[in-house]
């Protein structure tokens, strides 16, 4: 079992291969190198299907390749937050400017995948489960909105959790549940992109991972700046031979845990 970030650039995209050679993707963003292209590198080495791909934020950096992975590989389950409909994030997308091709195809995607399926793809030894807040009842943005996912391989504990904002924070960790998940944590994924928008002191009240990892390009949006403050909260893992606190594709590429 592998489970792999991958160096997009100012975007994300994780993916895990079970020891079944059954997938999970979690977002899909993309940079310029054809190397970090998900639906190519996927391809690339084997994988004809996607047996559950994550749209944990509605933001172009988070879907860039997703017309290309709908033309490679096929698509069998998709999860999402669901409290907004097609059609609000439509409107609401359209409120800053024309709709994207990447942006279309998920819309496509959210009138088709609207159920369950009846014999769900296997996925030995993975657990995962995932919490939101809602679209018009909590937040009327994307970002606080985002689907965030404790995904556990084989007792490797990772937290994916798009985009969301401190206010998007504070409102999840109300729920008891999910603070006892933040406790299980080892690898914890900063929201976006590591900037100070998603940074919430609170939650490391509940949750103290071994590392942190930054999914960021080159320098901007206010990201590198808050590696110190996010270091504070890890445990340290040996990377390369090193005790390192914060990890960050940018300085680090692409990099994977064989479970």
């Amino acid at each position: 079992m592998r489970f792999t970030i991958m160096d997009v650039g100012h975007g994300f995209c994780a993916y895990l291969i079970a020891d079944n050679g059954n997938s999970m993707v979690f977002d899909c963003g993309h940079s310029s190198d054809p190397l970090n292209r998900p639906s190519d590198h996927l391809y690339d080495i084997g994988q004809r299907s996607i047996d559950r791909l994550f749209i944990t934020n509605y933001d172009e950096d988070h879907i860039s390749d997703l017309p290309n992975i709908q033309r490679k590989l096929r698509v069998e389950v998709l999860h999402r937050n669901d409290s907004i409909t097609p059609d609000q994030l439509r409107r609401l997308k359209r409120q800053s400017g024309p709709i994207s091709d990447a942006m279309q195809t998920l819309l496509d995607m959210l009138n088709r995948y609207t159920g369950g399926v009846p014999n769900p793809p296997e996925l030995p030894d993975i657990e995962w489960s995932c919490f939101c807040n809602n679209y018009i009842d909590d937040f009327e943005d994307t970002n606080n909105i985002s689907l965030v996912t404790f995904l556990n391989c084989k007792g490797l504990r990772v937290l994916i959790p798009g985009d969301v904002e401190t206010a998007g924070w504070l409102k999840l960790i109300q729920n008891v549940s999910f603070r006892l998940k933040l406790g299980e944590v080892d690898v914890f994924i900063a929201p976006h992109h590591g900037r100070e928008t998603g940074y919430c002191e609170e939650v490391f009240n509940y949750c103290s991972p071994d590392v942190i990892v930054f999914s960021d390009g080159p320098k901007k949006y206010a990201t590198q700046e808050m590696t110190d403050k996010y270091a504070k909260h890890a445990q340290g893992i040996n990377f390369n031979g090193q005790t390192r606190y914060v990890l960050t594709t940018r300085n680090d590429g692409s990099f994977c845990w064989d479970i």
